[in-house]
């Protein structure tokens, strides 16, 4: 069955991931499109890495910091960066690229969503962030049988299963009750009452895991690991890069995985690419 392969990968810049090793990964992957976050470069980085590749991409507009890119074989149909009221800066965090499933249209978005720290305003502008990712994944999943993926690394890891040291960072963001309760609202059952985890009661949009679909109720697998001390060899890690798509597109998944590093010296970036096949 014929299949449109799509990656998604924090590449914690894509110079040092180049330096390191991430090209000989994508000339074995076999991916047709990719999405890319924390670029931390410019165009021309972008273009030196992947010769040959169409590139978009939406630069931070802080030097050296985010960045989102999409990447693909052929041409996106179009693309956009609107995100958000006007006064807020999502510069290098969110970018959308239309292409076709087959003959079906699909929206692939690259997001890169605030690290934020709890009770300071880095934390607002992450509350800020995941409410338009909300209102936006509304209205993308809204028309009856969209076809829509959100991709990227979400910082967020969204139950206890998906982060190993996760009593120890109940009070840490990444970990909040209040970020998790976006997911639980995302991922509802379409149109029922969810309560969500720090108690509050919203609406499910639908959405559906991709990661958690496949592997279902089992610790991780992570995609995430501080490059300090053991974190990786132990596999203490975070599960915090995600393909969210909609109902319809997710019956379309026909396989995920997370291409971790064998050894800790092989490791281009701190995050694995996250890989799925969406059949048509």
């Amino acid at each position: 069955m014929p299949h449109l392969r799509v990656a998604s990968i924090n590449v914690n810049g894509i110079r040092a991931a180049v330096r390191n090793g991430m090209n000989a990964w994508l000339d074995a992957a076999d991916v047709d499109v990719l999405t890319v976050q924390e670029v931390r470069g410019q165009d021309e980085h972008l273009e030196a890495a992947f010769p040959g590749w169409s590139v978009v991409h939406d630069e931070s507009s802080a030097k050296g910091r985010a960045g989102v890119a999409i990447v693909s074989r052929r041409p996106a149909l179009a693309t956009r960066t609107d995100f958000g009221d006007e006064d807020f800066d999502s510069r290098g965090r969110w970018i959308e690229g239309d292409f076709l499933l087959g003959d079906r249209p699909l929206t692939i978005v690259s997001a890169y969503v605030h690290t934020g720290e709890a009770d300071t305003p880095r934390q607002e502008e992450k509350w800020r962030f995941l409410d338009a990712m909300t209102e936006r994944m509304r209205e993308l999943g809204a028309p009856d049988g969209a076809l829509a993926l959100v991709t990227g690394d979400l910082n967020v890891g969204h139950r206890d299963l998906d982060i190993k040291n996760w009593r120890g960072n109940r009070t840490k963001a990444g970990f909040l009750p209040r970020e998790r309760a976006y997911f639980d609202r995302l991922l509802g059952p379409t149109g029922e009452e969810v309560v969500c985890v720090d108690g509050t009661v919203g609406t499910g949009m639908g959405w559906v895991d991709i990661g958690r679909r496949h592997h279902g109720e089992i610790d991780g697998p992570y995609t995430w690991w501080s490059m300090r001390g053991k974190a990786f060899d132990n596999d203490s890690g975070w599960r915090i890069d995600y393909h969210l798509a909609t109902p319809a597109l997710a019956e379309r998944a026909t396989g995920y995985a997370i291409a971790r590093a064998a050894t800790y010296a092989e490791r281009w970036s701190d995050h694995a690419p996250v890989i799925v096949d969406y059949a048509y």
